[in-house]
C-alpha cells in the first residue's frame, strides 16, 4: 500500500504540473516525460546515500558526484514514452538510450523504479526494460567516435536536463556544457520529442564547434540480422536491426532514420553499428526507434518489421520528414 501511494503522488506531481503549464491532460495523454530525483538523502562519494521519495522536476542540473548507479535519479536518467513503447536515457558518462516494452498504451513512467531501483528489469504487466546496452552506444543516442575507439561522456562540466509535456508530444532536452574528448572541448546539445501512436523519437543534436567523430548507432546484440535501405531519392536512408535481441529474449527490431547528406561514415565496431556525422554546428536531425514482438498489436517478424520500416522512409522520400 505505501508504494501505491508514492506512486500515485509521483504521478499526480509530475502530471498536475505539466497540466497547468502546458494544457497536458494525463487522463487523455498520449505522450509523457519526466526526470524524478530524490532531494531528501545526501553525497557520500559517488553514490547518493538515504532518501524515501523521488520528486518529480521540469528542470535538473547533474550533481557533480553524479556517475552510474550512483541512485538519486529514478531509472538513472529521464523518461519519455508514448502510448506504444517508452525510452530511458542514461544521464552520465555512458550516455545510452535503452528501450522500455510496452504490453499496454497507459502511461507507466511515473510507476517504473519506485518499489526497487532496478525493478523494471523484471517483467510486469506494463511490460520491462527489454534492452542491455552494456557497453554499447544503446539505440540512437551520442558519442563521439575517433581512432576507433568511443569517448563517452567522461568529462563534461555541468549537464542541464529539462522535460517538457505539452498537448501532442513530450520532450526531453540536454545541454553539455564543455565536454571534453581527446583535445576538444565544446557545448553540446540534444533534444528527444516523442508524438503519439507511432514508435519513433525524433532527435535533434547542435555541436558548438565542427568536430569529426560525433556519431549515433544500435548496438549489436547476438542473434540480430542487419537491414539497410536508401530512399528513392537517395536523400534518407534506414540503418536497422531484427532478431531475438530483447533480454526476454524475444523478438526486437531497432532502426535508425537518417539523412544521408550528413552521414560521413558507417562503422562497424565490435559493440555497435554507428552512424558518424559530418563536422556541423548547424541542428541535425534523425529518426530511432524500437519495435517489440510483445507490444499490443506490436510487430511480430522480420517482414512486418522491414514493411514498416519501409512505409516510414518513403513518407521522409515524399515529404523529408516523419
Amino acid at each position: 500500500m505505501k508504494t501505491v501511494i508514492t506512486i500515485s503522488a509521483a504521478l499526480i506531481l509530475g502530471l498536475t504540473s505539466c497540466k497547468a503549464q502546458n494544457k497536458y491532460d494525463s487522463k487523455t495523454a498520449k505522450t509523457y516525460a519526466e526526470l524524478s530525483v530524490k532531494t531528501d538523502g545526501k553525497w557520500e562519494g559517488r553514490k547518493y546515500i538515504g532518501g524515501t521519495i523521488f520528486k518529480n522536476v521540469d528542470k535538473l542540473k547533474l550533481a557533480p558526484e553524479h556517475t552510474d548507479h550512483s541512485f538519486d535519479i529514478r531509472y538513472e536518467g529521464p523518461g519519455w514514452e508514448n502510448n506504444r513503447i517508452g525510452y530511458r536515457l542514461y544521464l552520465d558518462w555512458r550516455n545510452a538510450i535503452d528501450i522500455y516494452g510496452k504490453k499496454t498504451s497507459a502511461i507507466i513512467l511515473p510507476q517504473v523504479g519506485q518499489d526497487g531501483f532496478d525493478s523494471y528489469h523484471i517483467m510486469s504487466d506494463w511490460g520491462a526494460d527489454i534492452l542491455k546496452a552494456g557497453k554499447g552506444i544503446g539505440i540512437g543516442s551520442i558519442d563521439r567516435y575517433l581512432d576507433n575507439k568511443k569517448l563517452h561522456f567522461y568529462e563534461v562540466d555541468s549537464t542541464l536536463a529539462y522535460v517538457q509535456n505539452k498537448v501532442n508530444e513530450s520532450t526531453v532536452k540536454v545541454d553539455y556544457f564543455g565536454w571534453k574528448t581527446a583535445s576538444d572541448k565544446i557545448d553540446f546539445t540534444s533534444e528527444l520529442t516523442i508524438k503519439p501512436d507511432d514508435l519513433y523519437t525524433k532527435h535533434t543534436i547542435k555541436a558548438s564547434k565542427e568536430i569529426s567523430g560525433i556519431c549515433t548507432g544500435i548496438v549489436k546484440q547476438k542473434n540480430a540480422e542487419l537491414l539497410k535501405k536508401e530512399s528513392k531519392n537517395k536523400k534518407w536512408a534506414y540503418l536497422a536491426t531484427y532478431g531475438t535481441q530483447s533480454l526476454v529474449p524475444d523478438k526486437l527490431g531497432m532502426a535508425i532514420f537518417y539523412e544521408t547528406s550528413t552521414i560521413e561514415n558507417i562503422a562497424d565496431t565490435d559493440l555497435d553499428y554507428l552512424l558518424v556525422f559530418k563536422p556541423t554546428t548547424k541542428p541535425t536531425s534523425f529518426y530511432f526507434l524500437g519495435a517489440w514482438e510483445q507490444e499490443k498489436d506490436g510487430i511480430k517478424n522480420k517482414e512486418e518489421f522491414i514493411k514498416y520500416l519501409d512505409e516510414r522512409l518513403e513518407v521522409l522520400n515524399k515529404k523529408g520528414k516523419m
